[in-house]
């Protein structure tokens, strides 16, 4: 169409009025600005015509364009063709608008983009009859949406946009791939659609939470099947819709899931190890270690001990210990089980097998019909069923010298079969609880030796008439060494008794030695008549200077006398020498408590072996009680001696009256925590009065040959 076409301002009726000529002289201004041109199509006489501006456009010389559709079609590029004559074809057919978007390939090769919008006009029948335009140069644009486009489709991550209908109008090559599903399966579907599982979920909630709020939207989340992926989500409001940015992120989940695993497995290991280690008793380590594996790894277990003096390939050398089950119900089930079924296990079973080679045995699937197909035939089965185990393993427990017992561990049909890292993480929880087994069962050895040997050298006391000796020996509770307490009650030829308390310093076999050393050259000093016990400990500091004894030692030695006016008066005398010594205390027969300071003790024994020894004696009425004790009855890391002298004599006075046995026993319930850091010696003895017969609970009369039985 050429500027004629259209028409300059002479060329309007008279009838317009010169305001309205200034506002086409604007729009003819605005349109060449704009490098906008026109065309003019006849549709009755076919001819196409338009201005300079579109000669240009097309890539025609002056005259060289031949007012035909053809002529306009022949610059087309062939892959637009078709739309471009579908949308004119409607315009006609609907009397409508036009517009479209085409390349334009110019003489030469290069091509141009070229925007049209136009309007088709009809006649009185409703028939088109022109179809009138405009059309610009684009290209710019497009190039700039063509970079954008490339930009998005290169892109790592997944793109979806759609518009406000959820309808996808575009996607890339990442979204193809994340989606396992082409474009052409997807552009014009809604996303509702084309993804049911996304309908009533957070990825729903939140992409229209962006559209309503025009703020974007992060989410992570699963996606299940067909997908059965993972995925991170950047919903983005645009001006016609949302826009969908997304990653695949399974592979970075299940690595996240699997260090998290791997934290919570040395957490799991980490506390085993602690708690276990807490405590020489295999038995409350075992209960400790059921609780920690269930419902950590598995939902139920059984940990079986092998018997310290068995081999560990004979089922009889098997004890059960403990069970736990995650389901309160079912706890009495699993005892009961754990309780009966090593005899009904044929040797083709999981735990026979597993105590027979060494090496752990797993059922992965289909365990309760295969466990109860190695039972023999009766009311374990039943168990089995009742319990309804889908995977079960036995891990032996490795020890220094072969298996200290098996670990089984069981899941149900809810938790499902035992994975491969639940499988490592039982290893790893076997290997440490086998160490942590193996160390208590070391120590109840050492323990049953070390108090064995304590034992064997404190002799039990005398029974001299009127005069009841009790003594205790508690060894300590956190270590398995031979300790350095001792105590002695012996009797001299003269009738007097001698009692003795004492403790060397150290815990360990070196320090028994010694104490059975210091024992020994005591007790055969004091067993002389002698000058008092003050003289005793100045003997023992010259035998232990003359033998080059490494002995370091506190200790109190006494002595309990009686003339002939004391024994008509019911009374006796005690002289008793301290060493560095905590003091005897003494409980009077009307109840009050009496500590024995003497004054300040002396200088330990190995210390000096010329420093001054002194003695002090009290006389003490029938019905007396003297009480000796080590140390660690009244010291320990968290109760220094002050302390624990006054709780001692609090305590001897609350006992006051009780039988003597009764009394002792008392003590050392009252005064010692569960598990002493240290052992305790104690000796107690009681002035029964003499003018009536020896007391039943003081035993027979019981003295050497050489001495006075009265």
């Amino acid at each position: 169409m050429s500027d004629d076409a259209i028409g300059p301002p002479g060329d309007l009726p008279d009838r317009l009025s010169d305001s309205r000529a200034t506002a086409w002289e604007l729009l003819t201004l605005a349109i060449d600005a704009a490098g906008i041109g026109t065309f003019d199509w006849d549709l009755i006489t076919g001819t196409l015509t338009w201005d300079a501006r579109l000669d240009t456009l097309f890539g025609y010389g002056d005259g060289a364009f031949d007012q035909t559709i053809e002529a306009f079609t022949a610059r087309l590029h062939p892959d637009d063709v078709t739309q471009v004559e579908e949308r004119l074809n409607h315009a006609i057919q609907t009397v409508g608008e036009y517009s479209a978007e085409y390349r334009v390939l110019l003489p030469g090769g290069p091509q141009r983009w070229v925007a049209a919008r136009g309007r088709a006009l009809g006649d009185d029948t409703g028939r088109a009859t022109r179809l009138l335009g405009a059309a610009w140069d684009i290209s710019a644009r497009r190039e700039a949406q063509d970079r954008l486009a490339q930009l998005v489709e290169s892109m790592a991550v997944g793109f979806i946009a759609m518009d406000s209908d959820w309808e996808m109008t575009h996607l890339n090559a990442e979204a193809e791939r994340i989606t396992g599903m082409p474009r052409a399966q997807l552009l014009r579907r809604t996303l509702w659609e084309a993804f049911p599982a996304t309908v009533g979920t957070e990825f729903e909630a939140d992409y229209r939470r962006a559209a309503a709020t025009g703020r974007p939207v992060v989410l992570e989340a699963y996606y299940p099947e067909p997908l059965n992926i993972w995925v991170e989500v950047r919903a983005v409001p645009t001006d016609g819709g949302v826009a969908l940015y997304f990653l695949d992120i399974t592979a970075r989940r299940r690595e996240r899931e699997l260090a998290e695993r791997a934290a919570e497995r040395e957490r799991l290991l980490s506390r085993i190890t602690e708690e276990l280690s807490a405590t020489l008793d295999a038995d409350e380590a075992a209960r400790r270690l059921t609780r920690l594996v269930v419902p950590g790894i598995a939902d139920w277990c059984i940990v079986t001990l092998v018997h310290d003096e068995e081999a560990s390939g004979d089922r009889r050398a098997l004890r059960k210990v403990t069970s736990w089950h995650h389901d309160p119900r079912l706890r009495d089930v699993v005892a009961a089980y754990a309780q009966t079924r090593l005899g009904a296990l044929r040797d083709d079973a999981l735990f026979v097998q597993a105590m027979r080679t060494g090496q752990p045995q797993l059922l992965t699937e289909d365990a309760t019909a295969r466990g109860m197909a190695m039972m023999q035939p009766g009311p374990v089965r039943d168990l089995v069923q009742q319990l309804a185990p889908q995977s079960i393993a036995v891990l032996p427990l490795p020890g220094r010298d072969g298996v200290v017992g098996l670990l089984t561990l069981v899941t149900g049909a809810d938790r499902g079969a035992l994975t491969p890292a639940d499988l490592v993480t039982a290893r790893h929880v076997a290997a440490r609880a086998g160490v942590v087994l193996d160390n208590a069962r070391l120590y109840r050895q050492q323990r049953g030796l070390a108090e064995g040997f304590q034992r064997s050298l404190l002799t039990p006391p005398p029974e001299p008439d009127h005069v009841q000796i009790v003594v205790r020996y508690v060894p300590a509770g956190e270590a398995a060494e031979v300790g350095g307490d001792w105590y002695d009650a012996f009797l001299q030829p003269s009738g007097s008794t001698v009692l003795v308390i004492g403790d060397v310093v150290g815990h360990d076999a070196t320090a028994a030695a010694r104490m059975g050393q210091a024992r020994t050259i005591v007790r055969t000093l004091a067993a002389r008549d002698h000058e008092g016990p003050a003289a005793v400990l100045r003997e023992v500091e010259q035998v232990m200077q003359t033998l080059q004894s490494e002995i370091l030692s506190t200790a109190v030695v006494a002595r309990l006398d009686q003339t002939e006016e004391q024994r008509a008066a019911g009374r006796a005398t005690l002289r008793w020498s301290n060493a560095g010594h905590p003091p005897p205390m003494v409980i009077s027969p009307d109840g009050r408590v009496q500590v024995l300071a003497g004054g300040r003790p002396d200088l330990l024994l190995g210390v000096l072996p010329d420093a001054p020894r002194r003695e002090a004696e009290v006389v003490l009425p029938w019905g007396s009680v003297v009480l000796l004790y080590t140390d660690g009855l009244v010291e320990s890391r968290h109760e220094d001696i002050d302390h624990g002298l006054h709780r001692l004599q609090a305590l001897l006075t609350e006992l006051a009256g009780r039988d003597l046995d009764e009394l002792c026993d008392e003590v050392l319930v009252r005064m010692l925590p569960s598990n002493p850091g240290d052992d305790v010696a104690l000796i107690a003895v009681q002035l029964h009065p003499q003018d009536r017969p020896r007391p039943p609970q003081a035993g027979p009369n019981r003295v050497p040959p050489n001495v006075p039985a009265d």
